[in-house]
């Protein structure tokens, strides 16, 4: 007798990858593969680990975009306030 329907690593790590880097929702693509929300749930633990090592992993890429941002943000205000001195002097 079988346990149910087998799915491939592939179509697994697919579907998981859809929730992690597209957002879906977990119903949403449970309805849409045609699976049990509680089966994304498993697949989703079993290969990112428990929600708190995700949210920790989304906080660390965040808090990396808005450092990379607030670089660029301090170069582009350090180019204008020398731009600034340069006109500044030349109108005198």
């Amino acid at each position: 007798m079988s346990k149910g329907k087998r799915y491939t690593q592939q179509f697994k790590e697919k579907a998981v990858k859809q929730l992690v880097d597209r957002g879906y929702s977990v119903a949403e693509l449970a309805e849409r593969l045609g699976i049990c929300t509680k089966t994304l749930y498993h697949w989703k633990a079993s290969m990112h680990g428990s929600p708190q090592q995700i949210k920790s992993s989304d906080d660390q890429t965040e808090v990396a975009r808005l450092k990379a941002e607030l670089m660029r943000v301090t170069e582009e205000r350090d180019i204008l306030k020398k731009a600034a001195k340069y006109f500044a002097s030349q109108s005198e």
